[in-house]
């Protein structure tokens, strides 16, 4: 965020530093959280970690909201309440 250059590499293109800047200032602790907890459950080694914050952090806000809702409709709707307990399952033949 200090370092003054013309462009900053996110995910393998460069991006004008101005609008990475202004994207960074805008994270607060859930995006963070997000990506911290995103890393966690990741098994794929990361070879680059620093490229990989800059990328994950760059795109937590367009993401975030779609990864969260994704995990409420498979709850919902996919079997994750029935996997948790919290509902039976469907008895064969209701709709």
């Amino acid at each position: 965020m200090c370092v003054k250059r013309k462009t900053v590499k996110v995910n393998g293109e460069d991006y004008p530093y101005e609008l990475v800047k202004s994207k960074f200032l805008k994270l607060n602790s859930s995006h963070l959280e997000y990506v911290i907890g995103c890393m966690r459950e990741t098994t794929t080694k990361i070879a680059n970690i620093r490229a990989y914050m800059v990328t994950a952090l760059y795109n937590a806000p367009n993401t975030m909201n779609h990864y969260y809702q994704q995990l409420v409709q498979h709850d919902m709707y996919g079997g994750g309440w029935e996997e948790k307990g919290m509902l039976q399952p469907k008895a064969e033949g209701d709709g």
